[in-house]
This record gives C-alpha cells, structure tokens and sequence, in this order.
C-alpha cells in the first residue's frame, strides 16, 4: 500500500509540473512581441519661398535644433519677409543633420510616406489674398494651395503657392505644423489627428 501511494504522488508531482511547464510555454508564445516606434529626428527645417515671377526674390527662413537628440526643440533663427502682391511656391528643406557626414534628407522620406504625413499652416488673418484666411488649423477644409497630393488624392505640403495682399504689414505670424498620420489620414484628418513631428511660428511681414 505504501507503494502505491508513493508512485501514485509522484505521478501526480509529474502531472503537476507538466500542466505548469506547458502554461508557460503557452504565455510565452501568446505574448506579442513590442513595437519599435523609430522617432524621426530632426536638426533643421528651412522655409523657402520662391517669388514665381521674380527667381532672384527666394526668402528662406530656418529653425535648428541647437542640441540634436537633447532636451532642447527646434529654435526658430529667421523672420519671412515677402514681397507685397506676390506669388510665391513655398517648399522645405528639413534635414536631420546630427552626422555631418551622413545628412539625411528627411523631406524625402516625407515624399516616400506621403500617405502618413501632412503639412498645416495658421497665418495672419488676410495676410494672404490666395489663400485668403488664416489656414487650416482652427477647420481642416479651410483654404490652403497644395501643390502635392499622396497616392490617395490627400493635400501633403511639400509644396504650397502664396500670393500675399497688396498693403504692407508688419509683425503677423505664419506657423506650419507636421503631423504624422499612419493608418488614419484622410481628407478630413486636421491638425490635432496622429502626432506632431514639428510645430514652428515664425514673424512674418509683407513690404
């Protein structure tokens, strides 16, 4: 009888660890490995505004990260100062710059991941006679002249056309944000929708 009882526990210890060693393995298997979310870094990001009838008037405006990887965000450097009734093609040269050796052109991933990523603008109420406004942050459908769109036929902002008003004025302002839109961009997404790779205000005048 003893006998029995002492191979009956030990088959039941067997049982037991058994059951436990195949839960575990269950677990591991059932556990999602973690996403990697590669943050996009960015040293400098430069406004360039080209006047379409005049190829010499070319204003460019730059924010630079004075710390790369640090603390510290992107430090707007420059006023735009436009010429009066103009047209300009506004375009961007943003860069990330930490190895001056390796400078990557981030525009061109943008261009790459268009369907992900656009551009909005606030501006000086009717700084602008085209696009008349103050741009598209406060409601998404209010006007903005992209000259990109992404596979989907959604604006981008690479490229955008500014034809500024006709009288002078001094001290306005003229912000562009980049949002980062996977999975949810649409022509209705604004600028609160994904997450903001840069937000900068720059002084802007009009002579």
């Amino acid at each position: 009888m003893k006998t029995f009882n002492q191979i009956l526990n030990f088959r039941l210890i067997a049982l037991l660890f058994v059951a436990v060693f195949a839960a575990s393995c269950s677990d591991d298997d059932d556990a999602a490995p973690e996403e990697e979310n590669e943050v996009e870094v960015i040293t400098s990001v430069s406004l360039i505004f080209t006047n379409n009838a005049d190829a010499t008037d070319v204003v460019t405006a730059t924010a630079v990260d004075p710390d790369g990887e640090g603390i510290q965000e992107l430090q707007v450097n420059d006023e735009i100062t436009l010429t009066a009734d103009a047209t300009y093609t506004l375009t961007m040269a943003i860069l990330n710059a930490l190895d001056p050796a390796d400078v990557e052109d981030i525009g061109e991933e943008i261009l790459e991941e268009d369907d992900e990523h656009q551009f909005f603008f606030s501006f000086t109420n009717d700084v602008f006679a085209d696009p008349a406004g103050n741009g598209n942050f406060d409601d998404s459908a209010d006007a903005v002249n992209y000259n990109d769109t992404d596979d989907n036929g959604n604006p981008v902002g690479l490229s955008t056309s500014w034809t500024t008003n006709a009288a002078a004025s001094t001290g306005g302002s003229f912000r562009v944000r980049l949002q980062h839109q996977p999975d949810i961009k649409t022509g209705d997404t604004g600028v609160n929708d994904g997450d903001t790779d840069f937000d900068l205000t720059f002084v802007l005048n009009v002579q």
